[in-house]
């Protein structure tokens, strides 16, 4: 059996031959296990590819891709789990050619309990003494098997604060079933991968569509460590794009908030109106209500008002379709490969 360790970085320099030995320290005690580990440099600033190629001199087991820039994550987990499912179709094309009759090995199921892949951080943030555990469970059955955090040393404030109403809000809003505090730190089976490399959308949040693939998921909690060294480089402000990313990609809910609020609005306001126009113009004031004409015109807005919001709601689907199969740029550029 195989295991690809896909490890994004930026500007990870000093944690980079960490993350290595904590692997190498914990794979020793599963030596039935093959691994290698690729690391996919997202454009770093500092020295962190010259880090990986030192690793990469002496050390076989270190493969690697290089952005040409800063793409973001989850572009390159995206870059690290397309190459890591590359690299085992071409070694699984000569190992078992004899059975293969297709280009792809993917299409061979007797054999997707061969490999997985394993996402986590280079912060160490995501122990490593847990891939075990997750080993197990996809030995059992599992075909993810997804870390949750349990608890964050040396979280802040803001982030847990932000990290709670997000987590309610995805709960709350998502087409599929979200599990509060998952993580990224997962393992991937072959199936899973195979059917995660045909999504092609920009603006994407890993995580959310490997649940939104289904099969049957796993989930083990763990306690997230401090950061090693440095500082993490996702910022605030690209926590809040990809919160907003995450919403607008997993959910209709967004665009339809108008139309809904056009709908309630629309509803309330109608009957108001029409009661109100009943009165004064054809009954005569029966109820002496002495509704004003301004507070007729008033009424007459807020319906118009609910109508449109309610005609845009369903602009806005069509618009949002549109423009997510319009923007078809390429989702990385690779600079050099390993």
């Amino acid at each position: 059996m195989l295991l690809t360790v896909v490890i994004p970085t930026h500007n990870e320099e000093r944690n980079v031959p960490l993350i290595f030995v904590a692997l190498e320290k914990v794979m020793s005690g599963i030596p039935e296990y093959e691994w290698n580990v690729l690391f996919v440099d997202d454009g770093s600033t500092d020295n962190t590819m010259k880090a990986i190629l030192d690793l990469a001199e002496n050390q076989p087991r270190v493969r690697f891709v290089e952005l040409s820039r800063n793409f973001g994550k989850e572009i390159a987990t995206t870059a690290g789990l397309h190459r890591a499912l590359a690299m085992y179709e071409k070694s699984a094309q000569e190992k078992y050619s004899s059975v293969i009759t297709s280009p792809r090995v993917s299409q061979v199921r007797t054999h997707i309990t061969d490999f997985a892949v394993i996402l986590m951080d280079a912060d160490l943030q995501h122990p490593p003494e847990m891939i075990p555990t997750f080993i197990e469970e996809w030995v059992k059955g599992g075909e993810m098997i997804v870390g949750v955090r349990k608890k964050n040393h040396g979280e802040g404030l803001i982030k847990k604060v932000g990290s709670y109403v997000f987590n309610n809000i995805m709960k709350l809003i998502s087409d599929r079933r979200f599990t509060p505090r998952s993580t990224d730190f997962r393992l991937i089976s072959l199936p899973m991968l195979v059917e995660f490399a045909r999504f092609t959308e920009h603006g994407r949040m890993t995580r959310g569509l490997l649940d939104w693939l289904g099969f049957r998921q796993v989930f083990v909690e763990f306690i997230a460590s401090e950061r090693k060294t440095g500082e993490a480089s996702y910022s605030y402000a690209k926590l809040l794009k990809l919160a907003m990313e995450s919403f607008l990609s997993h959910s209709l809910f967004p665009l339809k908030i108008a139309g809904y609020l056009g709908i309630i609005i629309t509803l309330i306001s109608g009957p108001i109106l029409c009661f109100m126009m009943l009165d004064r113009y054809a009954w005569g004031n029966i109820g002496n209500f002495n509704f004003s004409g301004p507070a007729v015109l008033a009424m007459l807005n807020l319906t118009l008002i609910g109508i449109v919001l309610t005609c845009l709601g369903l602009v806005a689907l069509y618009i949002g379709t549109i423009h997510k199969e319009a923007m078809n740029r390429p989702l990385y550029v690779v600079k050099t490969k390993l």
